[in-house]
């Protein structure tokens, strides 16, 4: 029996949900939902699923047994907690939510009705980063000292205008890294470990009518010692590829997009040799650096396909709920360092702030 995908929200992002089933053995969209019918219908007619105008209607089908969350970032919660209380598992876009509150809300549903909860991260799964993950926790670094993560994007006034929601508090959650560069930042902290301190600075710089950051600075200090910076920008024409970069006493890694530039150890093998020269090239789109969608979808259908083994098996997925949140944690902090003028300990404590902004959301 084929496993039914349902897409709840079917913008652009949906399209890309909608290629990655398409690429996994034993899954079909068997149907997409949108608050305006014009789009699930468009939608429908252009990967051949059924369209519902009815989010009730589409959780009531039982040929539909995962459903992955499309919608703006600041309207994840709504949609996963009803499929959650349908029995559906749930895969919600980057971020899990925009507040942690909200955030917690969408776990605890998915505990309670016993399904799985992922946060798509697709950045992890592409090889470079096994990789360097793999390096990581081998010791082949010796004493971490520096990560860091760059995000030197570029996006139009035209992109920030194309929809209400976008630049926005409420639904966007901020801006060039809540919306952007929270890949890099799950991916930075997924390497080097938990976060327990931030000093940072935000401005809005190139862009007009929105609310939110269009560059951002912020530096780190992680529980293994380690210190590390990220940068985070819409508003660096023409938009370059994102990169990680990952130091020790004894090793340097730099991954750009899918492609290793450094890949140096004190110790050198043979096969070190071969990761680098079969990686160094392996950045085949434009990583959405200029253009939102030009990115590609295997990441995605990786993710998923860990999600699918993870239900079968009856263990959490690689990228869970908590894992969702912890992204999201840090970028508050950053934006809460920055609001403050001062560092930042995690995690955070409860905040009037963050409080005013989840009941906002909500």
């Amino acid at each position: 029996m084929a496993i039914g995908f349902g897409l709840i929200g079917c913008g652009m992002i949906a399209k890309f949900h909608s290629k990655a089933v398409a690429d996994l053995r034993g899954a079909k969209v068997v149907g997409c939902f949108d608050t305006v019918a014009a789009s699930a219908d468009r939608l429908a007619g252009e990967i051949g699923c059924s369209a519902y105008h009815d989010l009730d209607q589409m959780l009531a089908n039982p040929d539909i047994h995962v459903v992955t969350i499309c919608t703006p970032s600041g309207a994840h919660m709504e949609p996963a907690i009803a499929a959650a209380k349908a029995g559906k598992h749930v895969i919600v876009e980057k971020p899990l939510e925009i507040t942690l509150s909200r955030c917690d809300a969408i776990i605890k549903a998915c505990e309670k009705a016993g399904v799985t909860l992922s946060t798509i991260f697709p950045s992890r799964f592409h090889e470079s980063s096994q990789l360097l993950k793999a390096a990581v926790d081998g010791g082949r670094f010796g004493r971490l000292t520096v990560g860091d993560a760059y995000v030197k994007w570029f996006r139009t006034q035209q992109y920030y205008d194309s929809g209400a929601w976008r630049g926005t508090w409420k639904f966007d959650g901020g801006g060039a890294l809540m919306n952007q560069a929270i890949h890099s930042v799950d991916l930075l902290t997924w390497i080097m470990g938990p976060v327990v301190e931030i000093s940072a600075v935000t401005a809005t710089l190139a862009h007009q009518r929105i609310e939110v950051e269009d560059v951002a600075m912020a530096t780190l200090k992680f529980a293994n010692g380690a210190l590390g910076v990220i940068e985070a920008t819409t508003a660096a024409f023409p938009g370059s590829l994102k990169r990680v970069e990952i130091h020790g006493s004894e090793g340097s890694v730099v991954l750009e997009e899918e492609s290793l530039k450094t890949w140096a150890f004190a110790k050198m093998t043979k096969r070190d040799e071969a990761i680098l020269a079969k990686m160094a090239d392996r950045t085949k789109t434009g990583g959405g650096a200029s253009d939102p969608a030009a990115i590609g979808h295997h990441g995605h259908m990786l993710l998923f396909r860990d999600v699918l083994d993870a239900i079968k098996k009856g263990r959490q997925p690689l990228v869970d709920g908590l894992e969702g949140r912890r992204s999201v944690e840090i970028i508050l902090a950053i934006y809460k360092a920055a609001e403050l003028g001062k560092s930042v300990t995690l995690p955070l404590a409860s905040d009037p702030k963050l409080k005013a902004r989840a009941t906002a959301a909500k």
